[in-house]
């Protein structure tokens, strides 16, 4: 039995032009032909049709499934083990993406509200900028530290909001002016606002450790969205996000018992 395009189109669920295109790709060509010159598919078109749409719908390019079709022995079996690896990374993926909309929810949900002059009122010049906040939960996903500052985040009233974000920005003057009078970063004075700004993360969100504020540091160099959560781009100077982190890497290595250190507080 003969179909012609336009029957296929209907009962495949592909366009007219869909099946021109398979066809110009010389991936599905009608093995028959009207009186009347129009393009007729028989019963294996339609078997071949079918396994176009079902590697299209894992995924494959056109290209791939042509390389298939040249040699199924060969690389059919090779390239579903290879989409399976990929759609299961792009699950884990999602499944990772959802998790941190549930976070983002919940803190919506539990989190205080603040009109838009509060938050100006609370925030000032800090923003949170949503793509970076996204990656930093993917990239800590699996950290306790990660889930307890959420949780503690989520818990903090405008109250607590208006103090840490005051005892920050008094923070922020004294690093600054520590910068411009050109302390060194390895000196006592710097280190000593890197031991502040540590124990001002453990005070309000999680346990900040040495080692995770030298992490946490690597991002102020690495991401100017992570550096603006700590100073606004208004306050910012060519070199400031590197003097910070050169100061918590030298508090860290003074907790650790480094040349001329103190020993990790307990």
């Amino acid at each position: 039995m003969s179909y012609s395009v336009g029957q296929v189109s209907a009962f495949a669920g592909v366009t007219v032009r869909t099946l021109h295109h398979y066809d110009k790709a010389g991936l599905l060509s009608p093995s028959g032909r009207s009186h009347a010159g129009y393009r007729l598919y028989n019963e294996a078109d339609l078997v071949r049709l079918q396994q176009i749409l079902f590697y299209r719908e894992l995924g494959f390019s056109l290209d791939q499934i042509a390389a298939i079709f040249k040699d199924p022995q060969a690389n059919a079996l090779e390239q579903l083990r290879a989409r399976q690896r990929q759609l299961s990374e792009e699950i884990a993926r999602l499944q990772r993406l959802a998790e941190v909309a549930q976070r983002a929810i919940q803190v919506q949900q539990t989190g205080v509200a603040l009109t838009p002059q509060e938050r100006f009122e609370v925030f000032g010049e800090i923003t949170f900028d949503l793509s970076y906040a996204t990656e930093a939960e993917l990239k800590w996903a699996d950290s306790d530290g990660q889930r307890e500052a959420m949780a503690r985040a989520a818990a903090h009233t405008k109250q607590d909001w208006r103090h840490l974000m005051n005892e920050a920005a008094a923070w922020r003057a004294e690093l600054l002016a520590a910068f411009d009078e050109q302390e060194p970063g390895e000196g006592e004075r710097a280190m000593d606002l890197a031991e502040e700004h540590r124990l001002h993360i453990s005070r309000w969100f999680t346990s900040c450790p040495p080692d995770m504020h030298q992490r946490i540091a690597d991002d102020f160099t690495a991401d100017p969205r992570a550096f603006a959560l700590v100073v606004p781009p208004s306050q910012q100077r060519p070199g400031l996000a590197a003097y910070l982190r050169q100061a918590i890497h030298a508090n860290a290595a003074r907790h650790t018992g480094g040349p001329g250190g103190i020993e990790e507080d307990g």
